[in-house]
Formats: structure tokens, C-alpha cells, sequence
């Protein structure tokens, strides 16, 4: 079926004196029943035809229309169909057309009478945002004028005709009658025209309708206001990453803006510069994510800063504050930025960032107090994201420190089962047959005795690690600076050693004979070589290697390494090995003795002398590196508690 084109357009074409008006739809639905009323009041069989877009539309005036096909039967209604209205059974011509066609927009009533003509003609004027229903718009032709009026009916006649052919004996009747007649008969009237009463009437409602639509418009901005506020609070109650809350801010913020890039950044009000972390664009804005954005030479910041709610420039070209700053309208100008809005976002009198929006479009954007109003609301919601993030954060740190409390704890009761308990019961085991075997052999009694001896070292060592790490912790150390090499250092930790193991692995040394003289705590270095050589070859077997190597790096810092060829180290537990009695594994502590105490024990004396340690391993089998750094120079905040080296 052809679709025919826009009723109000061919009458415009075919009168084209006539000048089309904006009607309101209350306006609209008061004119309408007004002609209707004059059939209701005439006393002859006029020609009325209907188009009310859509059968919804239709259904409100049904019992109406019901009403008027009492006086005439020549009534046609239009609409496009949503249910059942081809099926529609009634004492007039239903006619659904295409849901397509032009009429689908179209509001139309014509009626012509013996003694009197109207129409209307109005086609919907299309809207960016949804309206209420008494407020939707419509541009088009209102009249009396009977030419005008047979025009538009031969016009909806045609395309009736061409949706129902089967009503083509009762449309040439219509034709006959009232289309074609081109002079009124005489109405015996007193010649009282309508026109002016029903145009102050118009005129009226129109005013009216014009304040309904502007308080339509507060509630709809307040509406969007509510929202965005509404959708940020559900994100924020949904999740307390910053991660989540901020992109759905600034998207939801700039999508309710044409042309705009919505940018949010984290700062302090000393900042000079920010990093912009979360950004929106419309389509065809370049972007700003990750840019270095000013603060410090930027007036709109300044003015933000002493406000707790937005502020805007509607045109950043001739805006007075920005006059005396022309690098930052360069920028400006470089990422098209013409109308500019900043909002804090504040806790508690703190700046914790700020949110922003940048209009790039060629005309400037009038910022309105609706959207100052806007977004603020945004910002604050920002802000208490941002702070309940935080607290979460801290929450969460602090429950990862109970955590590691608690494994302490633990690990604390198992070493002290294990490490106290077996050491205690061989010294009790031997002393008991030393005093209850008189007559025990000379070499029988040798062997408990060094038993017993063995397991007390093995206790005092346990104790000395706990008092020394306890000491380091809690800051009670005084580290005393000394003039030593390091390979002096690595001969004591060595000859430690020895005296202590029966079988090592091949041990070797390899240390530039030009490494500079330290100046740091002699026996905290000792200490620590002392752990990680005796840590090296507890897991290295007597057919393995453990090396000693050490480094100048940049002139400042002196590194260490010692590798082994070793069991190794998974590459997840390479950070956890400095914790408070780690053990790898529990096959592991029967193995192997050992506290766990060791490693954590040398990353506070390397923390404390200014250096740092960290593990190196390819994995199980691959052997490890342990390295730690130290300053070649004395730490200055040791103060009065290095003591002067002799010279």
C-alpha cells in the first residue's frame, strides 16, 4: 500500500497563505470538543472526520464519537491499530491505517455542516525528553475558513478511500454533499462569528499550558536529579570500590549533557597538578584520561575551593576570569573545551577531588541552576563513596592485620609444641638416665651429655631469636655505626657457622677486592649473613653450592646476594618467607627445624640500617637468591646513637 505523505504538508502547499502555530495537546483536546459541540447543536448531518494517531488516543472519546453518530452518519475515525481496532464494531467508519504513515503523528478533525465548516490540522513536534501527555506539542493549522476545511476533508476522503474501498459508495456521498460544495448555504444567523472568542479562548489556554510545562520541566529536572543521585547511592551501597562507583558517576552525569566530557580526578586543594583517572565522553570528544590537568594556575579551581557547590563558565573565550591566563585557554582550546563547570568534592571541610564538566560544542552551554544544583547532589554522593571506600579499605586492612594476628598466634602455639617441647624432653630424657644409670658406660655417657648440650644451644637459640626479633619490632634497638668490610662480615658469619654445622655445602665467596668500607651496625650485618647462609644450607644439600656476591649500585648502596642451588621457592611465597614464623610446607617443619623467625628477623635489622631485602626464585629445584641492600654511608636520623668510629 502507498504511504501517503504529511496531511499538514500538502495543505501548506495547496494554501500556502497559511501560517502554522504551536498547540498544546490540552489546547488541542479543548478546540476539538468544541467542534464537536457543534454537531452536538446544529440540527443537520455534517461530514466529521477524526484522525487521533493512535488507537489509545482514540479509545478516551469513544463514548463520545458514540454520541455524535446519533446526529450524523457521516463520521470516519483514523487510528493506528495497537489491539483489535480493525474489529471494532460501531455506528461510524473505523479505519486503522499503516502504523507507519505519517498520520501515525498527526492529530486532524474536520467538520463541515450545511451552515458551518472547521478543521484542525496539527502535526507532533518530536521531543529529547519525555512529556507529560497535556504537554506534548503540536505545530499546525486551526480554522474556519470552509475552503480550507473542504480541502483537508477531500484530502482524508483519498485516504480513507485507500485503506477501505469498500467505503467508496458512502465517501461519494460525502464528496457530493460537503467537499464539493464551494458556498454555505444562508444560515439564517445573525452572522456572529466565532473566530475572536474561540482565538482569546486559545490564547488562554495556551498561557496556561505554558506555565504547566514549565512546572512539568522543574519536575522532570528534578526527577533526573533524583535519578542520578538514586543510581550513584545504589552503586555505592552495592560496592565500595572506587573503581565501580566512579565510572557510573561520570557516564550517568554525561549522558545527561550534549556534547560534554565528564572527567573526575582525586587531588588536595595544594595540588598544583592532577592526574585525570575517570572520564566519560560524548561521541566525537577527544579524550583527557590519564592527562596531567593544572590546579594550581587554574582561577575556576581557586573559586571552587571556597564554595561547597558547583561553579560554572558558560563561555571559557570570554569569560573574565580566565582573561589573564592564556596558557590555560590554550589548553582549553586544544581539547575544545567552551563551557566549563568544576564541583568539589568535599568530606568534612577536606578536598578529596573534584568532578567536572566540559561542554565541546561550537556555541557556549548556558549552565542553569538546575545543573549546578545537579551536580553537586553527583559530587556529594562522589564524596561519601570515596569516604566509606576509604574506611572500607582501612577496614579491610586492619581485618588482614587481625588475620595475620591470629596465624601468628597459632604459629606461635604449633613452634612452641614442636621447637620448645622436643629439645625439653631429649634434655629431660638424658638427664633422667644419667642420674638413674650410675654404671652407665663413659661413652654412653658422653653421647647424652652432648645430646642435652645440643638441645639447650638449640633452646637458647630459639629464645635469642624471639627477644631479638621482639626488640627490633617494637623500635627498642640502638644501632651502633662502625667502620667494617664486608668481607670481614661474611669471615665471622662464616667461621658462625662452621662451629655449628658438621657437613655444609661447597661455600663460595666472591667479592670485588675494590668494594668500599662500610659505615653501619657491624653486627647487625653479621647477624644477618649468619640467617641467610645458615638458612641457604639448611635447604641445600652437601653436593650443592651457596655463593656470596655483592655490588656497588649507583654509588650509594651496597648489594649482597646470597644464592643457593638449593629446594627453592614458589614464586607466590617469595613475599610471605619474611613473615613471622612462616613455613613452607608441613612436610617441610619435619624435615627441617626451624622457627620461621629467621628471614623476618633479617628484614627488620636491613629495614633499620636503611637497606632492603628481597627472595629471587625460578620455583621448586631452581635454587633461590636472597638479596639485601645497604647504605654505604651512616643513616643520618641515627643521630647520638652511633657511636664515632676511631681513626
Amino acid at each position: 500500500m502507498v504511504l501517503f505523505p504529511s496531511l499538514l504538508q500538502d495543505l501548506l502547499q495547496t494554501h500556502p497563505h497559511l501560517r502554522p502555530q504551536i498547540y498544546f495537546k490540552a489546547s488541542l483536546t479543548a478546540l476539538s470538543h468544541a467542534m464537536e459541540d457543534q454537531v452536538l447543536g446544529s440540527g443537520d448531518e455534517p461530514l466529521v472526520i477524526a484522525n487521533f494517531q493512535k488507537e489509545r488516543y482514540y479509545r478516551q472519546e469513544t463514548r463520545r464519537y458514540r454520541q455524535l453518530a446519533q446526529y450524523t452518519p457521516q463520521i470516519y475515525v483514523l487510528a493506528a491499530p495497537e489491539t483489535d481496532f480493525a474489529q471494532v464494531s460501531e455506528p461510524y467508519a473505523t479505519i486503522p491505517f499503516d502504523p507507519q504513515d505519517p498520520l501515525a503523528q498527526e492529530w486532524h478533525l474536520v467538520v463541515l455542516g450545511s451552515h458551518y465548516a472547521a478543521c484542525l490540522v496539527c502535526r507532533e513536534r518530536p521531543s529529547d525528553t519525555p512529556l507529560m501527555d497535556q504537554a506534548r506539542r503540536f505545530e499546525g493549522i486551526w480554522t474556519f475558513d470552509r475552503t480550507v476545511s473542504q480541502t483537508v476533508a477531500r484530502l482524508l476522503l483519498e485516504r480513507i478511500l485507500s485503506y477501505q474501498p469498500q467505503l467508496a459508495e458512502k465517501i461519494h456521498q460525502a464528496l457530493t454533499r460537503y467537499a464539493w460544495t464551494v458556498e454555505p448555504q444562508e444560515t439564517g444567523t445573525s452572522g456572529l462569528h466565532p473566530g475572536p472568542f474561540v482565538e482569546r479562548l486559545v490564547t488562554y489556554l495556551q498561557s496556561s499550558q505554558y506555565k504547566v510545562l514549565k512546572a512539568y520541566r522543574a519536575l522532570s529536572d528534578q526527577e533526573r536529579q533524583q535519578r542520578l543521585v538514586n543510581l550513584i547511592t545504589s552503586a555505592i551501597r552495592s560496592t565500595l570500590n572506587p573503581e565501580q562507583i566512579f565510572p557510573i558517576a561520570v557516564q550517568e552525569l554525561g549522558q545527561n549533557f550534549p556534547e560534554c566530557r565528564c572527567i573526575l580526578y582525586r587531588c588536595r586543594s595544594h595540588h598544583q597538578s592532577a592526574r585525570i583517572e575517570y572520564e566519560y565522553t560524548s561521541p566525537g570528544v577527544p579524550s583527557l584520561k590519564g592527562v596531567d590537568w593544572p590546579l594550581g594556575e587554574n582561577p575556576l579551581f581557586g573559586l571552587a575551593l571556597g564554595r561547597d557547590r558547583a561553579i560554572g563558565l558558560n563561555d571559557v573565550t570570554t569569560a573574565p576570569e580566565l582573561r589573564e591566563y592564556d596558557q590555560l585557554r590554550a589548553l582549553l582550546a586544544q581539547h575544545r573545551v567552551r563551557s566549563w563547570l568544576m564541583a568539589p568534592i568535599i568530606h568534612q571541610g577536606m578536598l578529596l577531588g573534584m568532578l567536572e564538566l566540559h561542554h565541546c560544542g561550537g556555541a557556549p552551554y548556558p549552565w542553569r541552576e538546575v545543573d549546578l544544583n545537579l551536580v553537586t547532589a553527583i559530587a556529594n554522593q562522589v564524596g561519601l563513596g570515596l569516604v566509606q571506600a576509604q574506611a572500607y579499605k582501612s577496614l579491610a586492612e586492619l581485618n588482614q592485620q587481625l588475620e595475620a594476628l591470629d596465624r601468628t598466634r597459632t604459629n606461635l602455639i604449633a613452634i612452641i609444641g614442636h621447637e620448645l617441647r622436643t629439645p625439653l624432653s631429649t634434655i629431660q630424657v638424658c638427664l633422667e638416665s644419667l642420674a638413674t644409670e650410675p654404671e652407665m658406660p663413659a661413652s654412653v655417657r658422653q653421647e647424652m651429655l652432648a645430646a642435652a648440650m645440643s638441645d639447650a644451644e638449640r633452646l637458647h637459640k630459639l629464645i635469642q631469636d624471639f627477644l631479638t626479633l621482639s626488640r627490633l619490632e617494637s623500635g627498642r634497638v640502638q644501632w651502633q655505626s662502625e667502620a667494617i668490610t664486608l668481607s670481614e662480615c661474611v669471615e665471622l658469619a662464616l667461621a658462625h657457622l662452621r662451629s655449628r654445622a658438621q657437613r655444609l655445602p661447597q661455600i663460595q665467596v666472591d667479592l670485588p677486592a675494590d668494594l668500599p668500607l662500610l659505615r653501619t651496625d657491624g653486627e647487625g650485618i653479621v647477624e644477618v649473613l649468619v640467617k641467610l647462609l645458615d638458612n641457604a644450607c639448611k635447604f641445600t644439600s652437601p653436593e650443592g653450592r651457596v655463593t656470596v656476591r655483592a655490588q656497588v649500585q649507583s654509588g650509594q648502596m651496597l648489594e649482597v646476594v646470597v644464592a643457593d642451588t638449593g629446594r627453592g621457592i614458589e614464586p607466590s611465597q617469595l613475599q610471605a618467607v619474611f613473615d613471622r614464623f612462616y613455613q613452607e610446607e608441613g612436610a617441610l617443619r619435619r624435615t627441617v627445624g626451624g622457627t620461621g623467625l629467621g628471614l623476618a628477623i633479617c628484614r627488620q635489622i636491613v629495614s633499620g640500617l636503611g637497606g632492603q631485602i628481597w627472595a629471587e626464585s625460578a620455583g621448586r629445584g631452581q635454587g633461590s637468591k636472597f638479596h639485601f641492600t645497604i647504605p654505604l654511608g651512616v643513616r643520618p636520623d641515627w643521630g647520638d646513637m652511633s657511636r664515632p668510629v676511631e681513626t
